[in-house]
């Protein structure tokens, strides 16, 4: 299964679309907000969600922009929903995420297993297994 979404990712960049990097974040001001890393060998910090104003922050083609959530379904926690779909202009994408409490943590929670989606016509989908945590002010 890693395999393919690796292959999809490949071809997803040889399509010319690239899902990159984004800076480093900061919590908002209040509420929860999901920090998201690219599962791999190389992790790198690739999509920030926020649960109020419901957005997740992304870099495709270089280019960092704040999408706006169109859906959500399923039950999550921290105000994010298990599966919720963002969308500006021609991007849509799709962040499926399973959030985990522990008792360790306060204030937020971990991200053990998720994949975001990133959707456009005329390019092929990306499929991006990710993970990270979650934090709340």
């Amino acid at each position: 299964m890693i395999a393919l979404l690796l292959a999809l990712q490949v071809a997803a960049a040889a399509n010319g679309v690239t899902v990159g990097a984004i800076p480093k974040q900061q919590l908002p001001a209040t509420g929860c907000a999901a920090f998201l890393w690219s599962s791999g060998e190389k992790r790198i910090l690739v999509a920030m969600a926020v649960a109020d104003p419901a957005a997740v922050r992304l870099s495709i083609d270089g280019v960092v922009t704040d999408y706006p959530r169109t859906a959500q379904s399923g039950v999550g926690g921290y105000g994010f929903a298990g599966v919720t779909t963002y969308g500006l202009g021609d991007v849509t994408a799709t962040l499926d995420m399973a959030v985990a409490a522990r008792a360790d943590l306060t204030q937020g929670a971990t991200v053990p297993d998720a994949t975001l989606r990133i959707d456009r016509p005329g390019h092929d989908t990306i499929i991006m297994p990710v993970a990270g945590l979650i934090g709340c002010t």
